[in-house]
């Protein structure tokens, strides 16, 4: 398939710059795969979708404040960090900007949120480039970074969402987080996951609903659109990812009973289908990372349903949900845009902070 197929219009104004008033108030388009219907509910609704003995599986990564800023020690310049990935402590490989003036052996001050002046207590110094243009930082300061990253880090929030503080704001700390969120890892939020609330998922448990756990920590791949011309061509974005007995017994036990698994968020569906893909359809316990591409047309071993938000055109997000839209065949694409044009008519709210869909 080709990339410009997962291409659509969206009006600016449809990009959700804040989250709902309260969480779990957002809008809830309802597509079903069977009687290829539509149905617009309120995610509040959700619980109704759901018998006795299916298994809701979430991500439970939590987001770091990632995003640092800081000036260069020699010249003064600028530059905007996000944290990728922990190597050991005080040793991360990240995105820097601007490349160009992180050169091997640059020295940066790192800055608190909302200053311009790093008062130089953490710094960090570039220590190697990898061919994709991302910088391994060496940081001083503290026996952790990590442990002072709430004073000196941002929410990353993605580069939609265009105002002033963003990151930065006692709203974006709570919103730009899920309820259950407990394993720090992520640099993005597993957005499915940001509508549910406390009381929510208790309904659905007093429904029978097992609710269960992956852990995934969302890269900033998880947001970049596809570059090349042909999707059988592009290489995917590794992730680390961990599942648990917990999980791999609730799962496996439902499918051999013929209950379905919901899975809240794409991340979700990466995790449990990467396993599944391993061994022969079934869940075991695993750790690692994993680099699965999922786009049409795809044969989903574990997920039966897929709660999910409205994704960026050309993103393998928006590809994944196009696969699950029609197992098995390539005509997803179409279903699922189809839906995202009833969406756009009817005002629904886009992206991180947007509204939220159901594929059942």
């Amino acid at each position: 398939m080709q990339t410009a197929d997962f291409d659509f219009h969206l009006p600016q104004e449809l990009i959700a710059q804040h989250p709902s008033p309260a969480r779990g108030e957002s809008r809830l388009l309802v597509l079903d795969r069977k009687q290829n219907r539509l149905d617009h509910k309120s995610f509040s609704d959700l619980a109704d979708f759901f018998n006795a003995g299916d298994v809701l599986v979430l991500n439970d990564s939590r987001v770091i404040p990632a995003r640092l800023r800081g000036t260069n020690a020699r010249t003064g310049g600028r530059f905007e960090i996000l944290l990728l990935e922990e190597n050991q402590p005080n040793d991360w490989w990240a995105m820097v900007r601007p490349g160009r003036s992180a050169r091997i052996d640059t020295a940066i001050l790192i800055a608190r949120p909302g200053t311009t002046r790093a008062p130089g207590a953490v710094s960090a110094v570039v220590t190697e480039k990898n061919p994709e243009g991302h910088c391994r930082l060496r940081f001083t300061g503290g026996t952790d970074i990590k442990d002072v990253l709430n004073d000196i880090g941002e929410i990353p929030l993605p580069p939609y969402i265009a105002r002033a503080r963003a990151g930065q704001s006692a709203e974006d700390k709570e919103r730009y987080q899920t309820v259950f969120a407990r394993n720090d890892g992520s640099v993005a939020a597993p957005t499915a996951g940001l509508h549910f609330t406390e009381t929510l998922l208790d309904k659905i448990r007093r429904l029978g609903v097992k609710v269960c756990f992956v852990t995934l920590h969302v890269g900033p791949g998880t947001f970049m659109p596809v570059k090349v011309e042909t999707l059988s061509n592009h290489t995917m974005h590794e992730e680390r990812f961990a599942l648990g007995d917990e999980t791999v017994h609730a799962v496996n036990e439902a499918k051999q009973r013929g209950a379905r698994v919901f899975a809240a968020g794409t991340t979700t569906v990466r995790a449990l289908e990467s396993v599944a893909a391993r061994n022969a359809g079934k869940l075991n316990v695993y750790a690692g990372k994993t680099n699965i591409f999922i786009f049409p047309p795809w044969h989903f071993r574990v997920v039966d349903a897929l709660v999910t938000n409205f994704h960026l055109p050309r993103s393998t997000l928006l590809m994944l949900a196009s696969a699950f839209a029609a197992p098995d065949e390539t005509r997803g694409r179409e279903v699922l845009l189809f839906a995202y044009d009833e969406a756009i008519r009817m005002r629904y709210r886009f992206y991180s902070y947007g509204d939220a869909m159901l594929i059942l």
